[in-house]
């Protein structure tokens, strides 16, 4: 399936990102944490063939090597998530998007993804937390819908399926993945990327 691949991130400023892991980490810590799962993350999606990457960015970084940058506009994440298909749209392809909360992703998963749109409209990966980590759509169009979903609850991931599927689309189930939204995530979430920033990143912590 001819796909691009769209990460949608956050500056990684004290702050500004990861707040819910303070405490116990601190601002700076919670950022040094983000900064090393989005790192993760473009290694992750640069290795796997693809269109286009593009970072949908909220705030300034450096553009990484070969990538697409474009930047977030909407109020709420539904509105920006709905945008940033929009804005990254490419003719002829597939959109297949992550957020830079699962560093453990894998070529593999990204690509198995992908493959699914060759024959579903949609392929949406759960989160444990009820959330989703990753949306594919066929055509990107179709992620106006996103909208109107409310964001950052239990039960998005499933509300994101019904509006999908209230449009008429076929919807694949992606791979479950834990995210890193607390700090009972780190851990488990840095045993399955060992050898990667993030994982790096929380054994040089210090929460005693």
């Amino acid at each position: 399936m001819n796909a691009q691949y769209v990460l949608i991130a956050k500056e990684p400023v004290p702050g500004r990102v990861k707040t819910r892991l303070c405490p116990p980490c601190t601002p700076q810590q919670a950022a040094a944490l983000a900064a090393a799962a989005l790192a993760d993350t473009v290694h992750t999606v640069s290795r796997t063939p693809a269109s286009r990457r593009v970072l949908l960015l909220d705030g300034t970084a450096p553009r990484p090597r070969g990538w697409t940058l474009i930047a977030q506009r909407g109020a709420g994440l539904g509105e920006r998530l709905a945008n940033g298909f929009a804005d990254s749209a490419m003719a002829g392809a597939a959109s297949v998007l992550v957020g830079m909360d699962t560093p453990q992703l894998t070529v593999g998963l990204l690509m198995r993804s992908a493959a699914r749109l060759s024959t579903q409209d949609a392929v949406l990966g759960m989160a444990e937390d009820g959330g989703w980590w990753l949306l594919g759509l066929r055509d990107p169009r179709h992620a106006a819908v996103l909208a109107q979903v409310p964001m950052s609850r239990s039960d998005t991931g499933e509300l994101t399926r019904k509006a999908l599927t209230g449009l008429g689309l076929s919807v694949a189930d992606g791979v479950v993945l834990r995210d890193v939204d607390t700090a009972g995530d780190l851990e488990c979430v840095a045993a399955q990327c060992r050898g990667g920033r993030f994982a790096a990143a929380v054994d040089d912590l210090d929460l005693r």
